[in-house]
């Protein structure tokens, strides 16, 4: 495994921590209040290239490497976890035009999804279905060369302001993905607001009522809706929201060191009370821990290794439960102050909540690491 980034690699991190130091940072308490990321912002993201990160330049993407996806997702992370999750979705659904779609889908979506000029979102989650995918009531009858989709997705990050959405619903019983453009007939977008944290990731409830997709939007043929096509989304989704998890650590730690080392009580720097220093070590130590741990997983999927999915899980796992961790000894550094949103950590620990749900519950992370541990047993 490798333990410390190339040359190139260690480029491209100074080039994402430039840019959310001294572009993204200085928003993110605006965006949390506000409940909407600014466009400029999302086309800066476009223009270095971040919403491609993944795809080849051959469509106008960046070709970054995963272990590159998870520097330049810590970067974002570390600035504003909303950012991070537009990321994050984008790339699953690039990431599955991509691997999966269609000549013809691959034409009309891959560069633009690739340049950033339109924008994708997932669309998995139900009012009845989270952590079960597989019980999605969303349905899509076939009429003539057309679908029509009834049931309604909820929780879906930017689906707000998204030009397409990898919709997964039941064809004659059998799952099926597809992606629906916003100009659906039929589709109805509506914002949901008043979220713990992430609050600028723009979430929205999609209600399909007769809406009509032609049956060229499938994507991968019917009945590969969820087990293929919704797995190796969630796949990429949980290595960003791990690397994502290893900057809200960092953020947090970063935040805390320079507090203890301002704040004076008893007459001198808290960083020199004994139970300070030991909460800034295990700070130190939890963001060391998950970021080699992404690495790991990171390594493992530019390696086409099969325990990729394993290394995946369990570094979103570990590093969701860093980041709460972290964030929580943020604000205890920090006191009151810790508590106002005149200081960021506060921001910190909601969005850290969020971290151990989304992607996957840290309790459906559990089910598959101990499974993937069973199995390497048994063989």
């Amino acid at each position: 495994m490798q333990l410390e980034l190339t040359p190139a690699q260690d480029a491209i991190r100074r080039e994402s921590d430039e840019l959310s130091r001294g572009v993204l940072a200085p928003e993110a308490g605006a965006i949390d209040r506000g409940g909407a990321v600014p466009r400029r912002l999302i086309d800066e993201l476009a223009r270095v290239g971040y919403l491609g990160a993944l795809a080849p330049r051959d469509v106008g993407g960046r070709g970054l490497s995963f272990v590159e996806l998870g520097v330049v997702h810590e970067a974002v992370g570390r600035a504003c976890s909303s950012l991070r999750s537009l990321l994050t979705v984008h790339s699953m659904v690039l990431h599955t035009v991509l691997t999966w779609g269609s000549d013809e889908q691959r034409a009309r979506w891959a560069t633009p999804l690739a340049r950033g000029e339109r924008l994708g979102a997932f669309g998995l989650s139900e009012p009845g279905a989270g952590s079960d995918a597989s019980s999605v009531a969303t349905t899509a009858t076939a009429h003539g060369d057309d679908l029509v989709l009834d049931g309604t997705k909820r929780w879906i990050t930017f689906g707000q302001i998204a030009d397409v959405y990898l919709v997964f619903a039941k064809l004659d019983g059998m799952s099926v993905a597809l992606l629906v453009e916003r100009t659906a007939p039929g589709l109805t977008v509506t914002p949901i607001d008043g979220m713990l944290g992430t609050r600028g990731s723009m979430l929205a409830e999609l209600r399909f009522t007769e809406c009509r997709v032609p049956q060229r939007a499938i994507v991968g043929g019917i009945g590969f809706g969820i087990a293929a096509i919704a797995s190796s989304a969630l796949d990429v989704g949980r290595f960003s929201v791990a690397s994502g998890c290893v900057g809200i650590g960092q953020a947090s730690l970063d935040a805390s060191l320079a507090y203890a080392a301002e704040r004076h009580q008893f007459g001198r720097p808290i960083a020199e009370h004994q139970l300070v220093r030991r909460l800034l070590t295990n700070m130190i130590t939890e963001v060391k821990a998950a970021r080699l741990l992404c690495m790991q997983a990171g390594c493992s999927k530019d390696a086409r290794d099969p325990r990729t999915i394993m290394d995946t899980c369990v570094a979103k796992y570990f590093a969701s439960q860093m980041a709460v961790r972290v964030a929580n000894d943020a604000v205890q550094v920090h006191g009151a102050n810790g508590c106002s949103s005149a200081y960021p950590v506060e921001r910190y620990l909601r969005d850290a909540k969020i971290m151990e749900i989304i992607e996957g519950s840290n309790e459906m992370q559990q089910n598959m690491i101990a499974e993937f541990g069973l199995r390497e047993i048994q063989s």
